[in-house]
């Protein structure tokens, strides 16, 4: 199986990204929203309220969220919930997304994860040991899909040395409208002298805390926008600095995410997501 050309790989390794498009079929990505659904439709929610925020990441971190390293949970949005406490829209148009372990628990999107070209791809991209970290359904929800604050993947996704890259499908057209993502270009390269930024790691008291590495400000005039149609694959360097807005327009931009660590780095023991020792985490 076929991975990355020269070309690709001298552009991910400029760029920090690299957009495949038509690397999922519309059958693919219209199986994957149709599984998501169903999960969404048997989810009950009592008692599990849930809420992902990228602004407030450290007071959102409930037990719920730092317990599903090895599960599928469901998170609202923000802006989904009324004054009142019960929702404004449908639960179908209020959650944010499911994660984290779809790739491993469900067949679908497990079939989808493993597909040999992921694998291929990890090879070229030098990987010995790659195995599967993590898997996020996202739903950006008509006019209310919640944005994601410029961060970096191995803020969360932490190994020593850095490993982590970030595989990223459209399963809708992603446009500026519905909240596509946004790349700072070579953002990755010490070059530019960002370095990892934060850690995101559990407190030794309990909850989540950001351990601050680099406090200087994103250089924001660089961001560009990643648009791309159904189908598409955008490959992310777990030091690109990249972002989406909130998502005012009347189209969801539902994608899946799947991130991949190298089994040969150490993964340290305050990493927010953790498992049990009964699902340890595999490869393709």
């Amino acid at each position: 199986m076929s991975g990355l050309s020269a070309p690709q790989l001298a552009s991910y390794e400029r760029n920090g990204f690299l957009v495949i498009e038509d690397f999922a079929s519309r059958e693919e990505c219209e199986r994957l929203k149709r599984r998501a659904e169903e999960l969404v439709r048997d989810f009950d929610p009592r008692g599990l309220i849930s809420i992902f925020s990228t602004r407030e990441q450290i007071r959102m971190s409930d037990d719920y969220f730092l317990d599903s390293g090895d599960k599928i949970c469901f998170f609202f949005e923000e802006d989904a919930f009324a004054p009142d406490g019960g929702l404004r829209y449908a639960r179908e148009r209020s959650i944010n997304k499911i994660g984290h372990a779809l790739h491993d628990l469900d067949p679908v999107f497990d079939a989808f994860s493993r597909k040999p070209e992921l694998a291929a791809i990890c090879a070229d991209l030098g990987y010995g040991e790659p195995l599967l970290l993590q898997s996020m359904y996202i739903f950006k929800q008509p006019n209310i899909g919640g944005e994601v604050t410029c961060h970096q993947d191995a803020t969360f996704l932490y190994t020593e040395p850095l490993s982590v890259t970030g595989f990223w499908f459209a399963l809708e057209d992603a446009t500026r409208d519905n909240g596509c993502m946004w790349a700072i270009p070579g953002g990755h390269n010490p070059g530019h002298k960002l370095g990892l930024k934060k850690r995101f790691v559990r407190a030794a008291r309990g909850g989540t805390k950001f351990e601050t590495l680099d406090d200087s400000p994103w250089p924001e005039s660089m961001q560009t926008p990643l648009e791309v149609p159904q189908g598409a694959l955008i490959i992310l360097h777990g030091l690109l600095p990249h972002l989406s807005h909130i998502n005012r327009s009347a189209k969801s931009r539902h994608a899946y995410t799947l991130h991949v660590i190298d089994g040969a780095c150490e993964y340290p023991a305050d990493n927010w997501l953790r498992r049990t020792p009964d699902m340890p985490l595999r490869g393709f």
